[in-house]
């Protein structure tokens, strides 16, 4: 049978093929797996280990953990006939970040969410993805989310650096000075949530500092040369201490190095405080 050993050179030159291109794009291989529910490819990518941090199921570890999720994840998105537009990807070190839309059908009409899902891989064969948002526009209230990465050193640059200290120091002109003109801050909640200029943003950090800054604990980084995105843990705003909830933001940066955009994915909540905004008008950058 001399078709044999070509036979299997096939078999082995697809399998090849299959895992270059899933870890050419991590990300899609793993909304096409939600969506359409080929569990398939993953498994033949990543033979391995598969773990996901999720907001909604929390810790999704192995295959077989791996396939009841998303056989669930894809009776949710069918029911609201989701549509994923991708809208933004960091790719540094080993690890891809990639920003999403997803369009759904709510009982109000479209809904647009923002996502972020993270893919990384430790080794040839494993993987594990991490997804951030808030759930604030599908349930209408705010999940908690604990920490996900430990505490470990991240090298912060240049106008990302700037502008974690600004939010600290609850310093509104050092905040929006540091936009570009044009610049905005899309907040989770929803992708019309963009506020755009100097006014804009002066009175939503005005709102959000008007008890004090908030303290976001650098976790990962993910920084491409002209977007920067960081996963962190907010521990404090405005002099209170919060329970320490996971959040990732991406700064991306102009030709001159300011904010063109900021783009955040988290359920952080701010402290309820005499003159606080009502509860779901806000959230942590």
């Amino acid at each position: 049978m001399p078709w044999f050993p070509d036979f299997v050179s096939a078999v082995q030159l697809a399998r090849r093929q299959n895992r270059q291109a899933g870890r050419a794009d991590p990300v899609g291989q793993y909304f096409a797996a939600l969506i359409g529910g080929d569990l398939e490819t993953l498994e033949v990518v990543w033979p391995g280990e598969v773990v996901v941090h999720d907001p909604r199921a929390g810790e999704v570890r192995g295959h077989r953990e791996l396939r009841r999720f998303v056989r669930q994840n894809q009776d949710w998105l069918a029911e609201r006939h989701a549509r994923i537009e991708t809208v933004a990807a960091t790719c540094a070190g080993g690890r891809a970040v990639v920003e999403l839309l997803a369009r759904l059908d709510g009982a109000r009409g479209d809904l647009d969410w923002p996502v972020a899902v993270v893919a990384e891989s430790p080794d040839e064969r494993s993987v594990v993805f991490r997804t951030y948002c808030s759930q604030l526009p599908v349930d209408g209230r705010r999940h908690l989310r604990g920490p996900i990465l430990e505490p470990g050193p991240v090298r912060l640059n240049d106008v990302v650096d700037h502008y974690l200290r600004a939010l600290e120091a609850a310093d509104v002109a050092a905040a929006v000075k540091l936009f570009a003109g044009n610049g905005y801050l899309r907040e989770p909640i929803g992708a019309d949530r963009i506020h755009r200029g100097t006014a804009e943003l002066g009175a939503l950090f005005s709102g959000w500092f008007s008890s004090g800054g908030i303290e976001l604990n650098p976790r990962l980084m993910t920084d491409d040369g002209v977007r920067s995105a960081l996963e962190y843990t907010c521990c404090a705003w405005g002099g209170h201490d919060l329970p320490p909830q996971a959040g990732l933001a991406v700064y991306e940066r102009d030709e001159n190095g300011s904010l063109a955009a900021v783009r955040i994915y988290d359920d952080i909540e701010a402290p309820v405080t005499p003159g606080s905004p009502p509860a779901g008008t806000t959230n942590a950058p």
